[in-house]
């Protein structure tokens, strides 16, 4: 499993599958895709943190719920982001909990060159999936 993410042919949106061989390597390169999709993430700086906490019912509700609260901060807080880092994942009888990191920094539109808008998070063909060397996540978001 050498790659973090490909991908995928879809007329409107992107979709896109992240590996990992922990799910929490595997939620982080769904959101390196994700903001792939919008800029490369090898040009931002990583000067701010941001701790985010999440839960859900189960795997997918809580990957809807990552990418949309990076895309909200994105939005609100004007901060583009270059490193995500899932410090646990848990899942039990009480459902899915995430704690993770984003590091960024403030947009410059001097500095950051975008590509494709993307919108929000979808559940549209959305799959996370333990497979034979580690997790694998399918997702679509609205471009």
């Amino acid at each position: 499993m050498n790659e973090r993410f490909e991908y995928l042919e879809h007329t409107a949106d992107a979709r896109f599958r992240a590996y990992g061989k922990t799910i929490e390597e595997a939620f982080e390169n769904a959101a390196y895709a994700m903001f792939n999709v919008m800029i490369d993430t090898d040009t931002v700086g990583k000067e701010i943190s941001r701790e985010i906490e999440l839960s859900s019912e189960d795997l997918e509700g809580l990957l809807f719920n990552w990418l949309s609260e990076l895309l909200f901060v994105f939005e609100v807080e004007n901060l583009v982001f270059g490193r995500f880092i899932v410090d646990r994942l848990e899942q039990g009888e009480d459902g899915c909990h995430l704690y993770a990191r984003a590091v960024g920094e403030d947009i410059s539109l001097s500095k950051h060159m975008f590509d494709t808008e993307v919108k929000a998070a979808t559940y549209n063909s959305m799959r996370v999936e333990q497979v034979a060397d580690g997790w694998m996540i399918q997702a679509t978001v609205d471009t």
